[in-house]
Order: C-alpha cells, then sequence, then structure tokens
C-alpha cells in the first residue's frame, strides 16, 4: 500500500478548521486535524507546500518512521505550526491502520484501560446566580465534572464567559477584539463564586477553573490558597508555562492542583514540570503536541511522575481531533479529564462521527480506524473566514496576557 494522495482541506462551518485527508493506492483513506486557532493558513500552507510532496510514495504503515522523517528532517524543529503539521499527518495514518486492521485505533494502542471517558462541560455566566444555572444545567445533562467561569464586576467583558452557552466561539473577529482586565477584581471575586457554587452543589461535583495565564505565579500561589476551601480538581494554566521555575512558587504556597499544557508542542515543552511534579495534570492535545504518536509520549512520561491526563477539548480542536484524542484517552492507564465543547450542527455535518455523550463520559466509536471522516461537498459550502482570538489589556492600557 502506497501513499497516492494528500488533500488540505480549509473549511469554515462556523469557525475555521484545517483537515488533512491522506488517500491510499487501495483506496483506504485518514484523516487529521490540523487547525491552529488563528493561524490556520500557515498550517495549511505548510502542509500542502511542504509536507504532501513529500508523503506521496510513502507506505502509510510506517508511522513512527514517517514521523521521525518529518520531524527530524525539517532542521527546524517543534513549534505550534510544525508540530500541527506532523499531528495531521500521524492521526491520518493511525486512521488509515485502524481501517487495514479493522480495528477501532484505541485496539491498536492496547486496548481499553476504561469504559468511558470521563468529560467535563463549560458553565459560565455573567453573575453568580448565571452560573448556578448553568452548572445546574450540566449536571442535569449528566456531566461528572463542570468548569466554572464568572465575569468579574466592573469590568465590561471576561474572557470564557460566552452568550451562547452551550456552543462558545471566542475567536470572535476578523481582527483582535481588544478587552480590559483586572487582576484585583478577579482575584476578589473568583473565591466567592466557588463558595456559592460548592453551597448549592455540595461537595463531590468536580470544579475546575481557567485562569488563562493571566497571574504571575505569586498571584496565582494566592488564588490557589484561596481556593482550596472548595477543592478544586484543578486551576488551568494559572501563569504562561514559559518559566517553569514559576510553578515552584506555586507548588510551595497551595495544594489547589495544577493543570497546563494546551499551548504544548512537545514533549520538551512539559518535561521539566512533569519530572518535578510541578502539575497534576498536562493538557496537551493531539492536534498541537505531534499527534497520537508523540502526544503518548508525553502520557506516558507523565504516568511515571503521578501527573494524569487532561486534554484541551475547546471547539478550535475539529471532530477529527476529538475522536482521535478519545482513542488515547480510552487506552492510557494515567487519564484524568477531557474537555469537551460541543460542537455546531454545521460542524457535526462538515464531520460525521461515531463519538457519543452518555452519563457523563464520550465513548468513541466502534468502527475501524477514528470513527471520523470529512464531507469535503459540506466542507466546500463553507469558505475560510479570518477570526483572531481577543487581545487584553490592563485598565492603563498596558498589553496583558491573554
Amino acid at each position: 500500500m502506497r501513499i497516492v494522495d494528500a488533500r488540505v482541506i480549509v473549511t469554515c462551518p462556523g469557525r475555521n478548521f484545517v483537515t488533512l485527508k491522506v488517500v491510499t493506492d487501495e483506496g483506504v483513506t485518514g484523516v487529521g486535524d490540523a487547525t491552529l486557532n488563528g493561524r490556520e493558513l500557515a498550517v495549511a500552507s505548510y502542509l500542502r507546500d511542504h509536507v504532501v510532496p513529500l508523503l506521496i510514495g510513502r507506505d502509510p504503515a510506517r508511522i513512527e518512521d514517517t514521523w521521525q522523517y518529518l520531524y527530524q528532517g525539517s532542521y527546524w524543529r517543534r513549534g505550534p505550526v510544525t508540530m500541527s503539521a506532523i499531528a495531521a499527518v500521524d492521526t491520518a495514518l493511525w486512521d488509515i491502520k485502524g481501517k487495514v486492521a479493522g480495528l477501532p485505533v484505541y485496539q491498536l494502542l492496547g486496548g481499553r484501560s476504561r469504559e468511558g471517558v470521563t468529560v467535563y462541560g463549560h458553565a459560565n455566566g455573567e453573575t453568580v446566580d448565571e452560573v448556578l444555572t448553568e452548572v445546574a444545567r450540566f449536571v442535569d445533562l449528566g456531566y461528572r465534572a463542570v468548569r466554572v467561569q464568572c465575569g468579574v464586576p466592573g469590568l465590561p467583558r471576561t474572557y470564557g464567559v460566552s452568550t451562547d452557552k452551550m456552543f462558545y466561539e471566542p475567536a470572535d473577529a476578523a481582527l483582535p477584539t481588544e478587552t480590559t482586565w483586572s487582576t484585583e477584581a478577579y482575584l476578589a471575586h473568583v473565591p466567592t463564586v466557588f463558595a456559592r457554587v460548592r453551597d448549592e452543589f455540595g461537595p463531590t461535583l468536580r470544579l475546575l477553573h481557567d485562569v488563562h495565564h493571566r497571574l504571575t505565579p505569586i498571584e496565582a500561589a494566592r488564588l490557589g490558597k484561596s481556593l482550596e476551601p472548595y477543592a478544586l480538581t484543578w486551576m488551568e494554566d494559572p501563569v504562561p508555562a514559559d518559566l517553569p521555575e514559576g510553578f515552584r512558587l506555586i507548588r510551595r504556597h497551595t495544594t489547589t492542583p495544577i493543570a497546563v499544557g494546551e499551548v504544548f508542542t512537545s514533549i520538551f515543552d512539559a518535561a521539566q514540570l512533569i519530572r518535578e511534579q510541578l502539575i497534576d495534570y498536562v493538557r496537551a492535545t493531539v492536534v498541537h503536541a505531534g499527534g497520537l504518536t508523540h502526544l503518548r509520549r508525553i502520557f506516558d512520561l507523565a504516568a511515571l511522575h503521578h501527573v494524569r491526563s487532561g486534554s484541551h477539548g475547546a471547539t478550535d480542536l475539529s471532530p477529527v481531533c476529538m475522536a482521535a484524542a478519545l482513542q488515547l484517552d480510552l487506552a492510557i492507564p494515567n487519564f484524568g479529564l477531557q474537555e469537551y465543547m460541543r460542537h455546531t450542527a454545521p460542524t457535526d455535518e462538515v464531520f460525521p462521527h461515531g463519538y457519543h455523550f452518555d452519563g457523563g463520559y464520550l465513548h468513541p466509536a466502534e468502527t475501524p480506524g477514528l470513527g471520523v471522516d470529512i464531507d469535503e461537498e459540506a466542507a466546500a459550502r463553507h469558505p475560510y473566514a479570518p477570526a483572531y482570538l481577543p487581545v487584553n489589556r490592563l485598565t492603563d492600557g498596558t498589553v496583558h496576557p491573554w
């Protein structure tokens, strides 16, 4: 079997996605997600101009060899564009491997380690009362874990708080929206939110919160300490992970678990944090961390150091990425949680898939491969539309981490 074609498909059924479809001479196809939020066309060009020509004639069964060929051979290693492109190829080849074997991919990764993949939803509101209503809605839907985000009094808009509560898309404009941020107001408000949530829903519901990289280490330590009475499952992205040493300071001051890694592109981004046990959950994804092959390496290293998975699963990851993530989530021994933001009906039409939600769990398809595809005719009805994430400024106008 040989690869005879590889197509890069860019579509925007409400938001932009980049997909690679690999075709073999025996008619077996595989798909891989290559979406990089706000920089989609950079990855599409990388694939189309620099990767696809290298794939023609290759044996699709040689997944590891192809991964090393694209990673070691590029000279310019790592980075979100390169690793998203490699991820798309890797994911597509695993899809083909499963179809040839007649098995869902998780069976090729060692089989089930659990019956279903525990996912968490996003409950948010401008006020605490709105937040309580949304948490109740997710509990009624069967979720066992809920991320809680709330508007900050005095700020006109807060990242993570949406108008459409089920289908949230933060990349909202052709030029970045500029918003205002106050760390002081945020730190004063968040503990009061979780006090109300715990009082309403009791001690057993798993609660999470995303800081979105907006604090310094000592500010994050203060927040973690103030949230300890409410027993969060994790405090996500408390600080930018550019400086791993900052997590040591946070660890010295709070026992609130820490999750980080949705922007990680390789094991080298996560290695120090994992080895020093400075985090509790690593949130790297199939699409941005080099595909199933490389993400499995990250999770294997994490397993040796009592760190669990908690993969990013926002709407900027297509159903192709979610289908692949679930295959790995089901197989690894150190699974923690999987983020699950539901896609819109137009997105589901473009990406028909077999995974489904039931009782707080996502279940991957039992069909051979990943159990997902792309409808190219439907994709063609949704052309690319520029969209960027917002930019934060402090009240004095200083640009601040989003």
